[in-house]
């Protein structure tokens, strides 16, 4: 029973990742693209959680700590550049 819901995850992850590339290949704006920027990033950051769970290494959740902080700082910086004009 567990399987199936873990393997429903996985599938529902994936296909949200997909969903927001196209987003962030096919959107008009540059404020469109850094958002989907970041869901990608929520996304893989959850995606990383789930496979430590099927793994059962604890280990991949400081991974997916790291990888949260290091997308958000890149979105930071995206938002910094746009404000400013640069």
């Amino acid at each position: 029973m567990i399987e199936n819901i873990i393997l429903a995850s996985l599938i529902i992850t994936i296909l949200s990742i997909a969903i927001s590339f196209i987003r962030f290949l096919k959107g008009p704006t540059l404020l469109n693209r850094v958002v989907a920027f970041d869901t990608i990033g929520i996304i893989v950051v959850s995606l990383i959680i789930v496979i430590a769970m099927v793994l059962k290494r604890f280990i991949y959740v400081d991974v997916a700590l790291v990888y949260g902080l290091l997308s958000f700082l890149g979105v930071l910086v995206i938002a910094r550049t746009v404000e400013r004009g640069l």
